[in-house]
């Protein structure tokens, strides 16, 4: 696996100085692993390691996109087709045209949003915690978050009209719903069989059973006088309909699986999921012109706000947001990334073959101290 110091001592320095409660890091390319290491506890008393489970929360948004992508390449959806075409429910929302006193004015959509539009986020669909305006409708209508699990909670009001612009929000939660529509299977088998079991992601799952409840990790939230302190969230157990933004449990070796999927052009370890130049559509911008622009908090308990390589021009694939230019020293023009909220990170850069995760489940998802645990790790494995 090479010199694995440096990473290392990034990593256990990261744990003593408490920016990470924990961490589970591992990287690799497309034949294999190429480097691991776990530090601190995953939970009192357990250490933290390969086997730790992590509730993945928004890395289940591109095992979503590639749900849909394998309908796509077998010619059963068409990213161009209005979703309302194949969920009806969708054309019942409405954008947010204004407030008078605390109640919300509302009107219909100027545009029709595509499957497209969900899987970059530009559908018009913003989360709570990003968009001031939809905490407001929710607080005015009594309306649930998506985390509630119920179909109806996905039914979330419109910031802008689709296709004119980037709000991070639910739309691949819809998404899942369009595949369950065309194929016929639930999501969760539909990922199972097509996904999980072909590409041996052995701990992947949408429940948990005792012996992954055992593995699972703690969360933590920063806490007043700069430690951390006990918290929890959690994707809702067997909810009315999974939500293909967040519903997935995990562990670095299955996730890092995947990303060598699309290191291998849709092949890993010898056994094809897609075609090469079906990967190749994937991985390109969707966006149509349109950028990835700056989040900024509307609950800064849960994030700080989120601009990830500041200057850099991103945009997103149908899976992964993009960075558009080579960022010395770490990720190269191409590369491919997201994360959850609470601090499980990724990325794959083509032009490189390498792809890593670096993995904890702490709040403020993207805090300072973070992010330079981040940029410490991803400069350390490209210097290796």
């Amino acid at each position: 696996m090479g010199d694995t110091r440096s990473v290392d001592e990034v990593l256990a320095a990261a744990v003593e100085r408490q920016d990470v409660p924990f961490v589970v890091a591992m990287a690799g390319d497309a034949a294999g692993t190429t480097y691991s290491g776990s530090f601190g506890e995953a939970a009192p008393g357990r250490a933290a390691g390969e086997e730790t489970v992590f509730r993945i929360f928004s890395m289940t948004k591109a095992i979503g996109s590639l749900a849909a992508m394998l309908l796509i390449e077998r010619g059963k959806l068409d990213a161009d087709t209005p979703v309302e075409e194949i969920l009806p429910a969708f054309a019942r929302l409405q954008v947010i045209d204004r407030f008078e006193g605390e109640e919300p004015v509302m009107r219909p959509p100027r545009t029709r949003a595509t499957l497209r539009h969900l899987a970059t986020h530009t559908c018009g669909l913003a989360y709570e915690f990003w968009n001031e305006d939809v905490q407001r409708y929710m607080k005015a209508t009594g309306h649930p978050s998506a985390l509630a699990g119920t179909r109806d909670a996905l039914n979330y009001p419109m910031v802008r009209d689709p296709g004119s612009g980037w709000d991070y929000g639910i739309g691949i939660d819809w998404l899942g719903m369009a595949v369950e529509a065309v194929d016929g299977r639930r999501i969760d088998d539909f990922c199972r069989q097509e996904i999980f079991e072909p590409l041996a992601m052995n701990d992947t799952v949408f429940e948990l059973d005792e012996g992954r409840l055992k593995r699972l990790s703690a969360v933590s939230a920063r806490s007043e006088d700069g430690g951390f302190a006990p918290a929890n969230l959690i994707p809702p157990p067997h909810p009315e309909v999974y939500g293909m933004g967040h519903a997935l449990y995990s562990t670095a070796p299955d996730y890092l699986r995947f990303l060598r999927l699309f290191l291998g052009r849709g092949s890993l370890d010898g056994k094809r999921l897609l075609r090469e130049d079906s990967v190749d559509w994937m991985l390109a911008d969707h966006m149509g012109g349109l950028q990835f622009a700056p989040m900024v908090t509307a609950m800064p308990a849960v994030s700080a706000d989120c601009d990830p390589f500041p200057g850099v021009r991103k945009t997103h694939s149908f899976g992964f947001l993009r960075v558009e230019e080579d960022v010395p020293g770490m990720r190269s023009a191409g590369t491919q990334t997201w994360a959850g909220v609470l601090n499980s990170h990724y990325w794959f850069d083509p032009a490189r073959n390498v792809a890593a995760v670096l993995m904890t489940q702490s709040l403020p998802f993207v805090e300072p101290r973070f992010m330079q645990v981040y940029e410490a790790y991803e400069r350390a494995i490209y210097a290796r």
